[in-house]
């Protein structure tokens, strides 16, 4: 399918306002790294405690961020998941492994006595308690309220309760009359409930803790990861094509990384697990999406041997336009639609594909291509000067008429 018909834009001759603007994000990319010492690093990578919380009603930002810093060693950041779900996250910089064990518990703890009502303080807070601790509680309470249960009766209702709480409600009862359809639960057990629990209006949905030396070791192989890729792209385009290919797709990949990961510092983005594998996914994209121009190139290079080579690569561009635009658009709708509606878990995920996406078509046109262009007058300028038309990259250097040293691809 071809959205155009023959097509003659002229790209390499617009590539300087799109080497320009890949220089300027870069540099502006590492002006904010070095200013801000590097990378703002997620959870995953840093160390730390990451509580994801649901709220009853619109969450208080404010009120929650400023009872968990004065009781939270360390940096403290509350992040509204956004839309009708009245969640947050809420993440925590831990400085060693030995607040690993306390770090739950004493997030749960701020919540609780900030937003639990005095009157309710010293009672089992229901939302967020696990089946054992409320047959504890319960036990006793409900033979004084003339319930009489055995111990294996009572673990069944409590289970029962507790799976509707989690099933049925999302894990959050705003009050204990919800419970009143449960089997076995009479008014004596609502009215137990009423007396020995509190009911929050939050509850913790889930909880990442990651140690900061398991989070040095993540980052330590994501950085490698990165890195053995591009080594292996770079080792299968040298020996497809040829090893000048194979630098100018690898240089045009680190481009698109490099300005992706800038642009994640300038908009103070974090960098967690979830980007370095969008970064992962970018570099195959990207690399792709190169190899397929590349690939119009050589077989180009088997009919049109005198043609210079701007000319040839500008149509090998553009017999590969339609292909591009339907990859790249397509791919492009996707991720934006992530990006817009996937929530606050695919965010960093789906800006990195969307940045990615955008750099890395163009550098295969305005960076890749014009690479071959700038070896070939390198290579030309260290040569005497030779009479006769040029021909492009990949034709002997030992024939007079044509002109190049990189060889043709294999």
């Amino acid at each position: 399918m071809e959205i155009f018909g023959q097509t003659n834009f002229d790209f390499l001759g617009k590539k300087w306002p799109f080497i320009i603007a890949s220089l300027v994000l870069t540099v502006a990319g590492f002006a904010s790294l070095g200013i801000k010492g590097g990378p703002r690093y997620g959870i995953d990578f840093r160390g730390g405690a990451l509580m994801d919380v649901k709220f009853s009603g619109p969450p208080p930002d404010g009120r929650i961020r400023s009872a968990l810093e004065k009781n939270i060693k360390g940096d403290v950041t509350v992040q509204n998941v956004g839309g009708a779900s009245n969640e947050v996250l809420i993440g925590t910089e831990l400085k060693s492994d030995q607040e690993l064990a306390a770090a739950r518990a004493a997030m749960t703890q701020t919540l609780e006595a900030t937003f639990i009502p005095q009157d309710a303080q010293g009672k089992l807070e229901f939302n967020n308690a696990g089946a054992s601790a409320l047959v504890s509680r319960l036990q006793d309470p409900l033979v004084r309220n003339g319930v009489s249960l055995n111990d294996q009766q009572l673990q069944d209702l409590v289970g029962r309760i507790v799976a509707y709480r989690d099933r049925e409600q999302s894990g959050l009862l705003t009050s204990f009359n919800q419970l009143s359809g449960v089997p076995g639960v009479t008014p004596q057990v609502i009215t137990t409930l009423t007396q020995e629990c509190a009911l929050a209006p939050f509850t913790v949905k889930r909880v990442e803790i990651v140690g900061p030396k398991v989070g040095g070791e993540l980052r330590w192989q994501a950085v490698k990861a990165t890195l053995y890729a591009l080594a292996g792209m770079l080792v299968y385009i040298a020996f497809r094509f040829e090893w000048i290919y194979g630098a100018a797709a690898v240089i045009a990949v680190f481009h698109d990384t490099l300005i992706t990961i800038g642009i994640f510092s300038l908009l103070n983005k974090e960098i967690s697990l979830t980007v370095i594998a969008a970064l992962l996914t970018l570099v195959g994209y990207s690399m792709n999406d190169t190899i397929v121009v590349f690939d119009r190139i050589r077989e180009n290079l088997k009919i049109m041997r005198r043609e210079k080579l701007d000319v040839l690569i500008n149509r090998s561009i553009n017999q590969t336009l339609s292909r591009t635009i339907l990859t790249s658009g397509l791919t492009f709708l996707t991720v934006l639609a992530l990006f817009l509606f996937g929530g606050e878990v695919l965010h960093g995920f789906s800006l990195a594909l969307v940045i990615g996406i955008i750099i890395g078509t163009y550098s295969s046109i305005f960076i890749a291509s014009p690479i071959l262009v700038f070896w070939q007058d390198f290579v030309e300028k260290r040569k005497k000067p030779s009479s006769g038309p040029s021909a492009p990259v990949g034709v002997s250097p030992v024939q007079p008429a044509r002109r190049g040293s990189v060889k043709a691809a294999r």
